[in-house]
């Protein structure tokens, strides 16, 4: 079969939407990207405010509530909808949950061939850059770094701890058929 989603997981700050990037311009076919953050910037502002929304506290956990659950659901529903129609789609996620959100990213994407990575970054070098972006409350890049990763299963893993944002796009393109 050939490769119709990239799921990318990993926390804050760990060099997904980088590789997203670099895959998009190493990778043959043209891809769509599909991130998390533009599904929460899409959001009215009031569901930063509403704990069925989705919060982001002091010292960088993340809530999400009902409300933003259900436009998730639907997001998720729309990605998958366009990788049925033929377009390849790059997904940048963080799964908060862990295995509950692959779950979530399965039930959606049931049907179409997946190739499942994790983006992983230690957490002081997650950090670090966490604090020279400048846009993320801090402290959310160490709290994700392990959490967001707690069973869920890959069929390949790249560590940007070390390692650049086209070299991990590379190795991932390598995967894709």
């Amino acid at each position: 079969m050939t490769t119709q989603v990239i799921v990318l997981n990993g926390g804050s700050s760990s060099g997904k939407s980088g590789i997203v990037r670099c895959l998009q311009a190493v990778l043959q076919d043209p891809w769509l990207a599909a991130a998390v953050d533009s599904l929460v910037e899409a959001m009215p502002a009031s569901m930063q405010t509403s704990d069925a929304g989705i919060g982001f506290a002091s010292d960088g956990a993340v809530n999400v509530g009902s409300q933003f659950r259900e436009l998730e659901a639907a997001w998720m529903e729309g990605v998958a909808a366009m990788a049925r129609a033929g377009a390849r789609v790059v997904v940048d996620d963080v799964f908060l949950g862990g295995a509950t959100s692959q779950e979530r990213w399965q039930k959606a994407l049931g049907g179409l061939d997946v190739l499942w990575v994790g983006v992983r970054c230690a957490s002081e070098v997650a950090a670090g850059r966490e604090v020279a972006r400048g846009d993320r409350v801090q402290g959310m890049a160490a709290l994700q770094a392990e959490m967001v990763h707690r069973g869920v299963v890959y069929d390949l893993e790249v560590d940007t701890t070390h390692t650049e944002s086209l070299d991990c796009a590379r190795t991932i393109a390598a995967q894709v058929e």
